[in-house]
């Protein structure tokens, strides 16, 4: 896992704490203006006390961050050119080499009712970006009918691994020869850093970033000829009509949602839409009740639950 940016953009007293320990299952750190440091672990938030021992978050014993700790981490992100810095502060998050994101909060300028920027900034979140290559090989033979891709929706909770399973199964099917065309509107899916993804997504996956997913699976039909569209985070109305648009040109479709089971997703009025038109041949489902990433259960398009004897039946015919 490539840390190093983050390390770089960390003041000097935080990296030195944070060199002397085991941090392979880091998912985030957080920094705000009089509050302790925490980190994200498995789930669970922790402070460091001054000898790098993890505390309860809100203990008092943890290491303080301040004002001037704020500053000096934002300057270094921003390579100490604040204006050149300005669209990230608009957009509120900052991606950085190796696919970490860093969130900010602060002070918003308005002008004409949309941001301008950010002012004073008081907070930063920087979520670690993570691959788990082989997680998509394991998993693929469930989501296949005849060697071919069912059109499929990821669903969970925030934080169980749906982006970070949905871009390992981008590498395998592109690796497979599959041309895969993804809309990562928010950057999350493979984000850009001059152009390069910092991901790996496969040799035959094009990546259209910052467009609305709606919009952006139109284009990519229109001008990549993709086998297979993928996407983060279905939800809004006009990603319904675009969807049926996907499905119409004979595209394959891999995408994920939020939600806890297929109860809930019908609950939600934009993913009724496409449960009832029983547009995906399969539904899998995750959770993090025994660490992120845990396989609850897998539904056809009926909604019904293959047993866990079939799912094992699939991977053995697939391998």
């Amino acid at each position: 896992m490539q840390t190093e940016a983050v390390w770089r953009a960390l003041p000097r007293k935080i990296r030195e704490v944070l060199a002397e320990k085991d941090l392979h299952d880091l998912q985030e750190i957080r920094l705000r203006s009089g509050q302790p440091l925490l980190l994200k672990r498995e789930n669970r938030l922790f402070s460091l006390g001054k000898e790098g021992v993890f505390l309860p978050a809100a203990d008092e014993k943890g290491m303080r961050i301040s004002m001037a700790d704020l500053r000096e981490t934002v300057s270094l992100l921003s390579g100490y050119s604040l204006y050149a810095f300005e669209e990230e502060l608009r957009q509120g998050y900052l991606t950085i080499e190796g696919g970490h994101r860093v969130g900010f909060c602060g002070k918003a300028v308005l002008e004409n009712g949309e941001i301008r920027t950010l002012r004073q900034i008081n907070a930063l979140n920087i979520r670690i970006a993570r691959e788990r290559k082989g997680w998509g090989e394991t998993l693929l033979p469930l989501l296949l009918e005849k060697n071919t891709l069912c059109h499929t929706l990821l669903v969970s909770p925030p934080g169980c691994g749906k982006t970070t399973l949905l871009r390992d199964l981008i590498r395998c099917l592109s690796e497979r020869g599959k041309t895969v065309g993804v809309v990562d509107e928010r950057g999350e899916i493979a984000p850009l850093r001059d152009g390069m993804p910092q991901m790996d997504v496969g040799p035959c996956t094009d990546i259209l970033e910052g467009c609305p997913k709606a919009k952006g699976m139109t284009l990519l039909l229109r001008s990549m000829s993709p086998d297979i569209i993928a996407v983060d985070e279905l939800g809004r109305r006009e990603d319904v009509a675009a969807v049926e648009e996907v499905l119409n040109a004979g595209v394959k479709l891999i995408a994920t949602a939020h939600g806890r089971d297929f109860a809930d997703i019908e609950t939600r009025p934009q993913l009724r839409a496409l449960v009832r038109r029983k547009i995906f041949e399969r539904y899998l489902f995750l959770s993090n009740r025994n660490g992120t990433g845990t396989i609850e259960g897998l539904c056809d398009r009926e909604g019904k639950m293959i047993a866990e004897e079939e799912m094992t039946m699939k991977k053995e015919e697939e391998a």
